[in-house]
């Protein structure tokens, strides 16, 4: 092997040497495994609501049922979750810029907001109570119940994840090192990356049951 080349490969092997360990699996958010689990979960999730509004349509004309109409506080409910969903975005930028007490805080209020939705869906759910619609009166009303307490699960399922990052934060971020050595790990990025577009999918698809079942009140 001639001996000039010796030094450009050296040269290279020093280069890929220097590259940071652990950081190349995160570039490519598209093929990294907790992405593709997320855009499985999200597909098949979307996949359910749908087809379990268009049983709801099918159901409907079928038996020719009266529409059901959906309590106001359907609306404030709505406003909760847009407003966790912005609480996500502000958590996700505070990671970015390190900012230590804000990060912690918008975790903080995200949780207080989903809880503040579970809460007020119970109050949603005694609305429609009071308007003598049970989850056996009819099919439409079996249907009703069904699809938002899947969605009530689902913010349910979210909440561990937003209690987690909060208990890591408080407990890892102390002091100076710890706080960047927190704010630099590259799967925590990521993570809190997953768990924001899950938090905004939610908030879309809340959205679009709400706007499906006002639509169909519509509907006469």
């Amino acid at each position: 092997m001639p001996a000039g080349n010796t030094p450009h490969k050296t040269k290279n092997m020093t280069e890929q040497k220097t590259e940071p360990a652990g950081t190349a699996e995160y570039q490519n958010l598209s093929f990294h495994p907790y992405n593709v689990l997320l855009f499985l979960v999200l597909f098949s999730l979307a996949m359910l609501f749908l087809a379990l509004t268009a049983a709801f349509i099918y159901t409907r004309v079928e038996n020719q049922q009266p529409p059901i109409s959906l309590p106001p506080i359907f609306i404030f409910n709505t406003l909760i979750l847009l407003a966790s969903s912005g609480t996500m975005v502000w958590a996700q930028r505070s990671f970015k810029s390190d900012n230590t007490l804000q990060y912690k805080r918008a975790l903080a209020v995200t949780i207080g907001l989903s809880v503040l939705f579970m809460i007020a869906q119970f109050f949603a759910w005694g609305q429609l109570f009071k308007q003598s619609i049970f989850i056996d009166s009819d099919v439409s009303a079996s249907y009703l119940y069904l699809i938002s307490g899947l969605h009530f699960l689902h913010v349910i399922a979210g909440l561990p994840f937003l209690g987690l990052f909060l208990w890591k934060a408080n407990k890892q971020m102390k002091e100076p090192v710890s706080v960047l050595v927190y704010f630099s790990d590259p799967e925590k990025r990521l993570k809190l990356r997953l768990l924001t577009i899950y938090w905004h999918f939610l908030d879309g698809l809340w959205i679009y049951l709400v706007l499906f079942f006002f639509i169909n009140d519509l509907i006469r």
